[in-house]
């Protein structure tokens, strides 16, 4: 997984990264956006003003891990430090 998307994020324009960021901020701070993915504990946010989707989860020690569609494949923020 780690390789798609270090090719996938060379190919980010710089909207592409400021747009990515915003979702991600928005997250950061209220993990508890988007909606319940039932039977599972994925949440999926969705910006349509910056036309983004985030697939995400918040781990047990306050990590978000995010599974983006489209341009941005997957990463994770640390809430706790």
């Amino acid at each position: 997984m780690v390789e798609p998307a270090l090719t996938q994020l060379t190919k980010l324009t710089a909207s592409d990264t400021h747009r990515l960021d915003r979702a991600i901020v928005a997250i950061s701070v209220n993990p508890e956006l988007g909606t319940q993915i039932p039977g599972t504990l994925l949440r999926d946010y969705v910006d349509d003003i910056d036309g983004v989707r985030v697939i995400f989860y918040v781990t047990a020690l306050k990590t978000i891990i995010i599974s983006g569609l489209g341009a941005f494949s997957a990463g994770q923020i640390d809430l706790a430090a």
